[in-house]
């Protein structure tokens, strides 16, 4: 059950992060995600409002405020260096984030055995072989590398944080809308501060409305990846849980060579075998 849906994590989180890169090339990257995260807590709030999911709330919702905070940091500067690009490149770099929710379970007490410690290794050598060679070069390269690593620390801040905020399905959708919710504000905030300081918050001053579908897509998919993740987390080993759900930018990677056509190095594509490869030795340990 845990590589079922820590996979299911990487697929989704890969998916959001390609919509959420290709708005971000037409649409300021704080617009991007206030809209989208508000779509996401708006169909959360109909779902708690539903299950009531109000009855699970206690001390625990800090930990989905919490990770309401650092999410929207994350997400800015992933999207940026998306939009900076290529895809291919800068998505793998973001596999760092493992190193929170990994060094999380191991403080707690988790031990992997030889299999999972083979599959982790591989896995995460794969992941960072698919950003190719090309880390170096002009000052906008280098820039987003910079973003990324800074997304890959608010990313994995949330992979520990998310996991602890409920214990129950109800409690978990409760947590999510907490955590939208924050990520609304917070990104509206900085938004706001955005304007006033001369930053366009739409492009050429009018909503993109024929981009609404896409931004739905990226916010539910992003929150349907969180929950999917605290499943993971809460029924297996947290480092095996984190791993898996790291591969999600190669499906970034994979989307970017399939739609938009970016050339795909044998470097990424050793990457991404090795990837599939350490997914295997972790899912047979």
């Amino acid at each position: 059950m845990t590589a079922f849906f820590a996979l299911a994590t990487s697929l989704l989180w890969g998916l959001a992060d390609f919509g959420g890169g290709l708005l971000t090339r037409r649409t300021p990257a704080l617009t991007v995600v206030v809209v989208s995260q508000a779509i996401a807590a708006t169909v959360l709030g109909v779902v708690v409002a539903a299950t009531g999911g109000w009855s699970e709330a206690g001390p625990r919702l800090w930990f989905a405020v919490a990770a309401g905070l650092a999410g929207p940091l994350a997400m800015i500067s992933f999207y940026k260096a998306l939009a900076l690009g290529p895809m291919g490149v800068v998505s793998p770099l973001a596999t760092l984030s493992v190193a929170v929710p990994v060094g999380v379970g191991l403080f707690l007490g988790e031990r992997p055995g030889l299999t999972q410690v083979a599959g982790i290794t591989v896995a995460v050598t794969g992941v960072v072989l698919a950003g190719g060679p090309r880390l170096g070069g002009t000052s906008v390269q280098r820039r987003a590398i910079v973003l990324t690593l800074v997304a890959a620390l608010g990313f994995g801040t949330v992979f520990a944080l998310i996991a602890e905020a409920s214990t129950t399905v109800t409690g978990l959708f409760l947590a999510l809308f907490v955590q939208r919710l924050t990520n609304v504000a917070a990104g509206g905030v900085a938004l706001y501060v955005s304007v006033r300081r001369g930053s366009d918050a739409l492009p050429e001053g009018r909503f993109p409305w024929a981009s609404l579908p896409a931004l739905a897509f990226v916010g539910l998919a992003d929150v349907a990846a969180n929950g999917t993740y605290s499943v993971a987390a809460q029924h297996g080993p947290v480092v095996m849980a984190a791993v898996l759900a790291s591969l999600y930018p190669v499906v970034t990677a994979l989307a970017a060579r399939g739609i938009l056509r970016e050339r795909l190095h044998a470097i990424q594509a050793a990457g991404a075998g090795l990837a599939l490869l350490g997914t295997l030795l972790l899912a047979a340990g």
